[in-house]
């Protein structure tokens, strides 16, 4: 658990104040978090935290979570019913 305390949600950010989240979005970030649950951790917007995350110069992940495929893998020997 971070020490970090985000400031009060819907308040202007003084520019330390801004690189400060930043830097602790995308520490998150970095360590597996989404941006969905660090929009709602922080209490900012996903457009928000998006904006901060890719101006710090974050390469982000593909969509639809760990890059986990959700399909069988191929040669697994079970075929779907016909």
């Amino acid at each position: 658990m971070s020490d970090f305390a985000w400031p009060a949600p819907r308040k202007r950010l003084k520019a330390e104040q801004q690189e400060r989240v930043t830097l602790e979005l995308r520490k998150k970030y970095d360590a597996g978090a989404s941006i969905r649950a660090l929009a709602e951790e922080s209490g900012r917007s996903y457009g928000y935290v998006h904006r901060r995350l890719a101006e710090s110069g974050v390469t982000f992940r593909s969509r639809g979570g760990n890059g986990r495929s959700s399909r069988r893998p191929r040669g697994s020997g079970l075929r779907p019913s016909r």
